[in-house]
């Protein structure tokens, strides 16, 4: 690939744009709002000129709703060999372009599986998907030529293919992805009025459950308009567990022991579903689940503290695997969890108490 043309310079589109720039890609930015694009060029995400000519490939980067008529515009326009976008959602718009009667040799359905709870051209980054899954739901229809297209652009942003079909695929990112966003939200809601006596008592749980509470709710709108129906049926699956969990807790009010047993094992069983669920989320680099062992370091809040730590780590030989940061409530200080394999934890503690550091047992 030589030449592309990415219209819609968001947080998607730019990053795209930036990643194919880094790798010598000629690329042609356009948007709606001309400022938009010009600010991604100004990042180095392309040039905000047209195309002289048809592109190698054109990347569609708009919002669901708009993504159909975008591509059919740029199509009968000539715009590119080969034309994809990047939209969160699959089937509704393969079945919008089918119903306009366009040829979809020329067109493949992509859906990149990274994001930001911040949105623009000034959130994008070039290494936005590294590592990341970037699905692709080619069709019978699709020439063999595109489809190499979406996956040179794939190995350019350094993603990862996975081959799904367009419907399977908004099944799938119902349950993984917008679901999740709409509990992020409606638990964060619960917080808007409540008393700040308890809002001073968030601790790292409320904050990774609402941590993408924070998304800009008018992109939100416009993915989950494009996917509904599935959405929906996760949600009812979720509201059945929230009726079965309060009658539960409800339960465990009762004067009655057998009642209270009952609220137990109702409590209980959701809990236990949940550890199976949570155990089936690939771990890292997309392998199995690996559970690690947590190291606790007391910190304090200065500039340099967390690069001590880790040199620390790595001087004792000893691979970071993740890591959580808890702040203390009214205090410049906080807690350093630092995940590793179990068999490093003992050996990582001694190394960083002889270093001076403050160990904490989690």
């Amino acid at each position: 690939m030589r030449t592309a043309l990415v219209i819609g310079t968001g947080l998607i589109g730019t990053s795209a744009a930036l990643a194919l720039a880094g790798r010598g890609v000629t690329v042609h930015l356009r948007d709606h709002d001309p400022a938009r694009a010009r600010t991604a060029a100004a990042l180095g995400a392309g040039t905000d000129e047209a195309p002289e000519g048809p592109v190698d490939l054109a990347v569609v980067a708009v919002p669901p709703a708009h993504v159909a008529a975008t591509l059919a515009e740029a199509m009968k326009a000539g715009l590119a060999r080969g034309y994809l976008d990047v939209a969160s959602v699959k089937g509704g718009p393969k079945r919008e372009l089918e119903a306009l009667g366009l040829d979809l040799t020329t067109y493949i359905g992509t859906h990149p599986m990274a994001g930001k709870e911040r949105s623009g051209p000034l959130a994008g980054t070039a290494d936005l998907f590294e590592g990341r899954p970037w699905v692709l739901t080619p069709t019978r229809d699709t020439d063999t030529e595109v489809l190499n297209l979406a996956l040179e652009l794939v190995a350019l942003c350094r993603a990862v293919p996975v081959v799904m079909d367009a419907d399977a695929h908004d099944r799938a990112v119902a349950l993984v992805s917008h679901t999740p966003q709409l509990v992020s939200s409606m638990v964060a809601a619960r917080l808007e009025e409540a008393e700040e006596s308890a809002v001073r008592l968030c601790g790292q749980g409320i904050r990774d459950v609402t941590r993408i509470a924070a998304s800009d709710p008018r992109m939100w709108l416009e993915i989950l308009s494009a996917n509904p129906g599935p959405v929906a049926d996760v949600l009812s699956g979720v509201a059945a567990d929230l009726d079965e969990t309060v009658r539960a807790l409800r339960a465990l009010q009762s004067a009655s022991a057998d009642e209270r047993r009952d609220g137990a094992t109702g409590v209980e069983d959701v809990l236990r579903r949940g550890n199976a669920g949570r155990a089936r989320v690939p771990g890292k680099h997309g392998a199995a689940p690996t559970a690690y062992e947590t190291v606790a370091v007391l910190i304090s809040d200065q500039p340099g503290e967390l690069a001590r730590i880790f040199a620390d780590a790595g001087r004792a030989g000893v691979n970071i695997e993740d890591v959580r940061i808890e702040h203390a409530t009214g205090q410049q200080a906080g807690l350093v969890q630092l995940m590793v394999e179990p068999s490093a934890a003992t050996a990582l503690g001694t190394a960083l108490q002889e270093r001076g550091w403050s160990l904490r047992t989690t």
